[in-house]
């Protein structure tokens, strides 16, 4: 081939190749819909629980009204049964999932090794507790209240200084005995009740003149378990923060995250809000105590 010949078609193969498109590295497939990744922990199958397969949680017995129905926390009835069911279905678990273990107030916020996944029992989250468990967000913000008979010469007080003189009761590990020192500061320390219902029967038996409990707690009391029995007020705690109770886990338990998410998503569908409406009375008659 004469020598221009050659020239010209090596321009025109260098051509070509300079304008073929330039092949490019097939992406890798993507992991198919709907399965767990290693990124999702909050996976059911995902959960680190005490028993495989099944939510464990736990709460103390009696199981009290509002917070719980016929004594029965796995019937998914009452405020805190509702939350617990509500938050177990987030999570994935259906109600024959979920396993209760019978747990005492005072030792579920004490230091080491748990039986349950989360424990609920109107346990209020304080600084003091995180040192030893750990607590989900607030799933509700709680006032304390006095409850007095309706004969009582404190029924009628109408500030904190005017309960001063009173002998009051209240359940041991609880933060209305904090409350009770700190806010109301008696002049006679406050009697330490070992359950809840052993200082509603001091109350009913005049062995005290008030008991100070949550305010949910007290409109039962008044309505179910000592009759005549008024309550005085509400008042806040003495650091002016919400007090608010939260679900409790061991220290360090992975869930903690997960249960958030689930009680988010609660809170942002309205759904907290409709059990809270159901199954706690409204505040009304419990005037602000100062």
């Amino acid at each position: 081939m004469h020598r221009s010949s050659l020239l010209l078609a090596a321009g025109v193969l260098i051509l070509a190749t300079a304008c073929a498109p330039e092949e490019t590295a097939t992406p890798p497939a993507a992991a198919p819909s709907g399965t767990a990744s290693a990124a999702d922990a909050c996976a059911k199958e995902s959960l680190k629980l005490i028993t495989p397969g099944k939510l464990t949680i736990g709460t103390d017995k009696p199981a009290y009204e509002p917070w719980f129905k016929d004594d029965d926390p796995a019937n998914g009835q009452g405020f805190e049964g509702a939350v617990a069911a509500a938050v177990a279905k987030g999570l994935g678990f259906t109600p024959q999932e979920v396993a209760w273990e019978t747990v005492p107030f005072d030792s579920s916020f004490a230091p080491g090794p748990k039986k349950f996944d989360f424990d609920i029992n109107q346990i209020s989250i304080t600084p003091e507790r995180a040192k030893a468990v750990d607590f989900s967000e607030g799933y509700y913000t709680v006032k304390q209240a006095v409850v007095t008979l309706g004969d009582s010469k404190f029924a009628a007080a109408a500030n904190l200084a005017a309960l001063k003189d009173a002998k009051i009761g209240v359940q041991v590990g609880t933060t209305a005995l904090s409350a009770v020192r700190e806010v109301i500061q008696p002049g006679v320390d406050p009697s330490v009740f070992n359950q809840q219902i052993d200082a509603v029967n001091a109350l009913k038996n005049e062995q005290i003149d008030a008991i100070v409990v949550d305010l949910p707690t007290a409109f039962y009391v008044t309505a179910a378990q000592v009759e005549g029995s008024k309550i005085v007020g509400q008042f806040a705690s003495s650091s002016g923060a919400p007090e608010e109770f939260g679900l409790l886990f061991e220290k360090g338990n992975t869930l903690v995250s997960c249960v958030n998410k689930a009680l988010a998503e609660l809170k942002s569908s309205g759904e907290l809000a409709k059990i809270e409406q159901q199954w706690l009375t409204a505040a009304a008659g419990a005037p602000e105590l100062s």
